[in-house]
């Protein structure tokens, strides 16, 4: 994709943004409440946004919300018109608490919104922000769902029917598996989301599915029937299309009972390798799509990882990145619509739509980006492997 040149002061400050950073610890440390970060000095524009902070998906909500805080560190520390105050919530990854915490952030004075991290709260509170005329740009809820009728949300992340489209289309055009095998969540949005595209685009491009099994919560740690029937049936790759935390189980199992197909992921695997108490080496050889790729060696790429293995002791993921980049996308679409932080959320909100889908904006999780009145993003995923204990370019 062909880049969109800003103005020349806007390009310069970009420039000095990208080259610094900052962040937190492990997934499991948080404070109870509210999460307050640093706040700009004199007026800024308050941006707010839910994520699992504690909790099994603690991982998600504390990468977005520190890979969020270097950004707006970077962009108040430039002293320009456009400074931010940053608040996030913990929702531990529940619709009925992240509304709650929406409301907190909305009594506070959000102005603009990070939506929620992860899709299930997203689905509950991007209603909220749509009847509050609050614009909403969430880095890594993926549903359909979360955007579907509100046209002030919009996505960073790669919406779920896209990932799954895509997953399929890139096995079948590198030739990664004649017999597919498919072990799905399916009381996730996020896993049966991509699963149901997967299936379909599978089913176009030629690919033979000869297993599809799926698990909830409840019974989610013994995964020996669904690997069972992919073994027995001659899989020779498994999609994986659900977060890390049984993903690491299916990778132990099948280890143990002998089974080693390829494995093919999704960007909500991504974390696996920082998971405590994992095996790294169990995950050698998966691959997946990502937006994302803290190995890569661009400038921009390697000062935001320098900058958040210096401060958080860790390598980024992918939703670290995609929180930095919904901040870098609000600084611009903010000083290309010259707004300024005494203006409402509603005034804002029509302002952000126009800027939204009229821009194009270059980030750490690609380049050319562009989004329609959906809310969708439009930009290419990467194809990954992890290779000894990091991710490496499959193109």
């Amino acid at each position: 994709m062909k880049k969109k040149l800003l103005s020349m002061a806007l390009a310069a400050v970009m420039v000095l943004g990208l080259c610094a950073c900052g962040g937190e610890t492990t997934d499991e440390t948080s404070t109870e409440g509210t999460e307050t970060t640093s706040s700009a000095q004199g007026a800024a524009f308050k941006i707010g946004g839910t994520g699992p902070l504690t909790g099994t998906a603690a991982i998600y909500g504390i990468a977005a919300k520190n890979g969020a805080q270097i950004a707006v560190d970077e962009i108040n520390a430039l002293g320009g018109d456009i400074q931010f105050e940053l608040r996030y919530e913990d929702d531990v990854h529940d619709a009925e608490k992240a509304v709650n915490a929406y409301n907190t952030l909305k009594d506070w004075g959000m102005q603009l919104s990070l939506g929620s991290v992860t899709s299930k709260p997203a689905e509950a509170t991007s209603v909220e922000n749509n009847a509050d005329r609050i614009f909403a740009l969430t880095p890594s809820a993926s549903s359909q769902a979360t955007i579907d009728g509100k046209d002030n949300v919009f996505q960073m992340c790669f919406m779920d029917p896209n990932q799954g489209a895509a997953s399929a289309q890139y096995i079948a055009e590198q030739s990664l598996g004649t017999k597919i095998a498919i072990i799905w969540k399916n009381d996730d949005v996020y896993s049966k989301g991509i699963h149901d595209t997967f299936v379909d685009e599978a089913g176009t491009r030629g690919l033979e599915i000869v297993s599809d099994t799926t698990f909830a919560d409840g019974n989610d740690t013994d995964f020996s029937v669904q690997l069972a029937d992919a073994q027995s049936k001659g899989a020779d790759l498994v999609f994986l299309p659900m977060y890390y935390q049984p993903a690491s189980l299916i990778l132990s199992q099948a280890k143990g009972m002998g089974y080693a197909p390829k494995w093919f992921g999704v960007d909500g695997m991504d974390g696996i390798l920082t998971m405590e108490g994992f095996d790294a080496t169990l995950a050698e050889g998966v691959m997946l799509l990502t937006p994302f790729n803290a190995d890569a060696e661009d400038e921009k790429t390697q000062a935001f990882v320098a900058k958040y293995e210096e401060q958080f002791g860790e390598t980024p993921n992918q939703f670290a990145a995609d929180a930095y980049d919904c901040v870098y996308a609000y600084y611009q679409a903010l000083t290309n619509a010259q707004a300024t932080p005494d203006m409402d959320a509603a005034t804002l909100c029509d302002l952000m739509i126009q800027q939204f889908t009229s821009m194009t904006f270059d980030g750490l999780t690609g380049t050319g980006m562009t989004w329609d009145a959906t809310g969708a993003v439009s930009k290419s995923p990467k194809g990954m492997v992890i290779q000894n204990g990091a991710y490496v370019g499959l193109d």
